[in-house]
């Protein structure tokens, strides 16, 4: 007698093989020690997706970064774009009821990436530009877009990307070409020597 499981077509996948796969257990402890989040403490109620304003984009929504988090599947996480597409503007943390900053897991889930080497070659270059977003804080305690972008645009490789963009912004004013001074650059300055 031919069991009902064995009618279904082998070549499809099934939305239990993700129970076959290797999960890593200490996933949400090293998350928890990188960032102070408790990944436990979301019981997926979408607060954070329906809030978010790039979840649109995302392979994988928020609330679901929460759940393989909790579940171990450190691997799907790591190598998401989600985790790199995250703004950091904090709306899910505004409207999670648990208070889970969700945009800080997010953070520690790319140090761990780029800890352990998973970063693909698109996630780099998303990886550069945080870093000369940084730079720029860093000298002028400000971005200054100019700099910002021609040094991303060496970095990555990318010189012709939004060039027409780039001439529009220029044209409109929205570009200048000398960094602006602050007050209190010494200060921001000071917050990067202890990195």
């Amino acid at each position: 007698m031919e069991s009902a499981l064995s009618s279904v077509d082998s070549n499809k996948t099934s939305p239990l093989e993700s129970l076959n796969k290797a999960t890593d257990p200490a996933f949400k402890q090293q998350i928890l020690r990188m960032c102070g989040e408790n990944v436990m403490s979301c019981y997926q109620c979408g607060e954070c997706t329906a809030g978010c304003p790039a979840a649109f984009s995302m392979d994988i929504a928020p609330n679901q970064v929460m759940r393989m988090a909790q579940l171990g599947f450190s691997d799907e996480v790591l190598g998401s774009s989600a985790i790199w597409l995250c703004a950091g503007c904090e709306t899910c943390a505004t409207r999670c009821p648990r208070g889970v900053a969700l945009s800080k897991v997010m953070d520690a889930c790319r140090q761990i990436s780029v800890k352990e080497g998973k970063v693909t070659k698109q996630q780099a270059n998303v990886l550069k530009m945080h870093e000369e977003m940084l730079r720029q804080i860093q000298m002028f305690g400000r971005v200054h877009e100019m700099s910002m972008i021609g040094l991303y645009k060496m970095r990555s490789k990318r010189f012709l990307d939004d060039v027409l963009a780039g001439a529009q912004m220029f044209l409109k004013g929205k570009l200048g070409l000398i960094p602006s001074i602050i007050k209190g650059r010494k200060e921001v300055k000071g917050l990067f020597r202890n990195r």
